[in-house]
């Protein structure tokens, strides 16, 4: 069996090279943006912000804790960036219905309704840059970043090897 080393040598060192500077790039253009969507600030939103909320969206109420294991990240950064979140409005913190003891997080209708917002100016964005490519171009990329991300979220969670599926720690928003 190959080694991680191994593979790496056994690959073009150039595209390796080309491949991990536009992954570079890519990553500061969307900070840069904050992938905002298009038209006003206002439709920018932050990532932990969005991906919290997008992921309470999916999935429906949950606990800090269940919500932390889910996106690959600590409790406390958890409860650090839901915070904002609290005191906007966006989220709710509610008793669970079975331990009322325990918090749950909830995505409140405002919440909701800014995510869509936001989701809406996102996809005028991504149908804009993508401008011009076929609908199995912008299938392709997609399948790809995912798988992508997938095997970056692996590797991070310790899981390492490549990840050729679909899921990842960060879902898909829906359209």
């Amino acid at each position: 069996m190959p080694t991680s080393q191994d593979m790496t040598t056994e690959l073009d060192p150039g595209l390796l090279d080309a491949l991990q500077h536009q992954v570079a790039v890519f990553a500061r253009r969307a900070e840069q943006t904050r992938l905002g969507g298009t038209g006003q600030l206002r439709n920018s939103m932050d990532r932990a912000a969005y991906l919290l909320l997008n992921r309470l969206d999916q999935e429906g109420p949950m606990g800090v804790k269940a919500l932390a294991a889910g996106m690959g990240i600590d409790s406390s950064t958890v409860t650090r960036q839901v915070a904002p979140l609290v005191d906007t409005g966006l989220v709710k913190r509610t008793s669970h219905p079975e331990d009322g003891r325990a918090v749950v997080l909830q995505l409140s209708p405002r919440g909701l309704a800014r995510l869509e917002e936001v989701r809406s100016s996102r996809r005028q964005l991504m149908a804009e840059v993508t401008e011009g490519w076929t609908e199995a171009e912008r299938a392709s990329f997609c399948t790809l970043l995912t798988r992508f991300n997938t095997a970056l979220s692996a590797r991070q969670s310790g899981h390492g090897g490549p990840a050729a599926g679909p899921a990842g720690n960060e879902s898909l928003p829906a359209s």
